[in-house]
């Protein structure tokens, strides 16, 4: 029997601007950058992506649903191109090498395609590749007209059909219609999501953080799964009743154009009362704070709240973090409900735990093997650099 096609979420991501800047810098410097450039993307795209194959700047990534949650797409694209940012930086400052391909450094971007198909896995002379017509679309969508005709350098192009089997909307979200056209295919819809503009929002974002310091109540537990799949669980509303089950429900209210993250709140009830989670700071896969209201006899009880993953050789430690109360009507109430809150998370981090090895193993299931990422030579022009942290 052939292979079954399957419903999959097809994203490129392509380093804008390679091809000049190879025809002008040094040619062995260059492919050093690269690698690491290229590295850094596909390990800020994994696992929630998986690396179908590298196409000389570009990484063809992909991931098998028929459904696509809307936020986590957006925060793994933009995680990606912040990383990419900073990393492109951090290159820079770490090299003194006055080649071209180093100085140069700053002229590379990166631009993202996204479209939703279908397609079937099948060895081709040895090697697993997708195929299907869906995968020669979201190839086309490379050669578009965003930044002629909307002035976007760095930018994520979402097909209309990516769009429909997700929960987004795009216009709420800024984002800006644009038709591509190709000969054999015809009109593709699409929504440009302007990643500058992103980037120069999150360098101005206020951070909310409660650090150990400031915490009244904190519990860790260590998951062996990366950040972003502990990110996924503990950000998604449809998770909290699995672990923590004096949870009954939980709606998101406020969330702009589909997408969770500050100025939207979790409505988490627990039997007929209800505690609100504001989301105050968001910050894929590193934290979130929000700021927690619970209702009390005395009046409500509103404390800041972080969930930090710290990244490690072996995994992700949690942190969740209570700050200490402002008022002091509110200092006894936290007294008091604080540690006992604190012993029911404690009690139901083993069930965490669990379940996010459980996620973690399902989405590697399918055991099908990705291609190997070229490094760096040793004593490169990159070697005084902090290789990128990733987790087995």
């Amino acid at each position: 029997m052939p292979p079954a096609a399957e419903p999959t979420c097809f994203l490129i991501a392509d380093i804008s601007g390679y091809t000049g800047y190879l025809t002008e810098v040094e040619l062995d410097h260059a492919q050093d950058i690269l690698a690491d450039l290229v590295g850094a993307v596909v390990t800020a795209l994994r696992p929630n992506f998986r690396l179908a194959k590298l196409e000389g700047d570009a990484a063809f990534m992909y991931m098998t649903a028929e459904k696509v949650d809307g936020s986590m797409l957006l925060d793994t694209i933009e995680h990606c191109y912040f990383g990419f940012r900073r990393r492109r930086r951090d290159v820079r400052q770490a090299t003194s090498c006055e080649c071209n391909a180093c100085v140069r450094i700053p002229d590379l971007d990166l631009k993202f395609v996204a479209h939703h198909g279908s397609a079937i896995q099948q060895k081709v002379a040895g090697r697993q590749e997708l195929l299907g017509s869906d995968v020669i679309v979201v190839h086309r969508l490379l050669k578009n007209e965003v930044v002629e005709k909307l002035g976007m350098s760095a930018y994520a192009l979402i097909s209309q059909k990516l769009i429909d089997v997700s929960d987004l909307a795009p216009a709420a979200l800024g984002m800006r219609e644009q038709i591509e056209t190709y000969d054999r295919i015809g009109a593709v819809p699409a929504w440009a999501h302007d990643l500058e503009r992103r980037w120069q929002d999150e360098e101005a974002r206020r951070r909310v953080f409660v650090s150990p310091e400031e915490a009244f109540v904190t519990v860790s537990a260590h998951a062996k799964v990366p950040p972003q799949v502990a990110w996924d669980f503990l950000t998604k509303p449809g998770q909290r009743m699995t672990w923590q089950p004096w949870v009954t429900d939980v709606a998101i209210q406020g969330a702009t154009g589909g997408r969770r993250g500050p100025g939207s709140a979790n409505h988490c009830m627990h039997g007929k009362d209800a505690v609100i989670e504001e989301i105050l700071d968001w910050r894929p896969y590193d934290y979130v704070t929000d700021r927690t209201i619970l209702a009390t006899p005395d009046g409500p009880l509103r404390v800041l709240h972080t969930i930090e993953l710290e990244p490690t050789a072996t995994g992700t430690t949690i942190h969740m973090r209570f700050a200490s109360p402002k008022t002091k009507r509110e200092m006894p109430l936290m007294a008091v409900i604080g540690p006992a809150y604190g012993q029911a998370l404690e009690a139901n981090c083993p069930s965490l735990v669990a379940q996010l090895a459980g996620a973690f193993d399902a989405r590697e299931a399918d055991g099908v093997p990705e291609p190997e990422l070229a490094t760096p030579k040793p004593g490169g022009p990159l070697s005084a650099l902090e290789p990128m942290a990733i987790v087995e």
